[in-house]
């Protein structure tokens, strides 16, 4: 079996949820793990989790130069940058578009889309500047950017733009051996979406639209991403993984059946 032992790897967002599954996922296969995120008092109780040597390093996605200090701190410890999950992200904004707060759409486009921007652009060089160069980038969509999902309208257009993002950065960095995919998970059952997958029309409508009839966990998406940086996906670059039960065959969530 293709190994993964001994790489040195970056998770952004790294404190809870599928960043924290997905950390605790490489690192319990040999991986070097750094984390990152805003809460180092979050950081600290995922690094005890993690365990296997992890570190932590306090950065936010949206500064450039917090995201370069987080890059090169994970090199470090190995010597070299293997893999990457651009994993940071959220949404400041729910609800019709007319009544969106413009702070709001851009703080939302800024954390998911600058932040997989600066973290790309990083690692990736880093990557290439590495003897020999190569590595692998996954970063964080989601279903609502491949069709809409009602009243997630800045959410969706910044992981629509991540998606198109990843497959520019593909094309570009190929030739240095770094590939670079993303993820789009449909819903999963964490600490940010409990309040849906609990149950209620929102989540009954969820049902309604995928074929696999059920929530996604955090493992389904840590082990995709676990596929994606290690050996096993070595001719896979460019690609925009649906990993949602089927969702994608059907139609976007209505999130406006919270505000009923």
């Amino acid at each position: 079996m293709a190994t993964i032992d001994g790489y040195g790897a970056l998770v952004t967002g790294g404190g809870s949820g599928i960043g924290l599954g997905t950390a605790k996922l490489l690192a319990a296969q040999g991986a070097r793990v750094t984390i990152c995120g805003r809460t180092e008092a979050k950081l600290v109780d995922a690094v005890a989790e993690i365990g296997n040597g992890a570190q932590y390093v306090v950065a936010d996605v949206t500064d450039e130069a917090q995201v370069s200090a987080a890059i090169a701190a994970a090199a470090r410890v190995t010597g070299r940058l293997d893999a990457v999950f651009a994993n940071a992200g959220g949404s400041l904004h729910m609800g019709p578009l007319a009544d969106a707060d413009v702070g709001a759409f851009r703080a939302t486009v800024d954390v998911n889309l600058t932040g997989t921007f600066l973290t790309i652009k990083h690692a990736a060089k880093q990557m290439a500047e590495q003897a020999p160069s190569g590595g692998s980038i996954v970063t964080m969509s989601s279903g609502a950017g491949h069709f809409p999902h009602r009243y997630l309208p800045a959410y969706g257009a910044a992981k629509a733009g991540i998606d198109m993002l990843t497959r520019y950065a593909a094309d570009e960095w190929g030739a240095q051996g770094i590939r670079i995919n993303s993820v789009q998970p449909g819903i999963v059952d964490d600490e940010l979406m409990a309040p849906i997958t609990a149950g209620g029309k929102l989540m009954d409508d969820y049902h309604a639209q995928m074929p696999l009839h059920r929530a996604g966990r955090v493992d389904d998406i840590a082990e995709a991403v676990r596929f994606l940086v290690g050996p096993e996906s070595s001719w896979i670059t460019g690609v925009n993984l649906h990993i949602d039960g089927g969702h994608h065959l059907r139609r976007g969530a209505d999130y406006s059946l919270l505000f009923q």
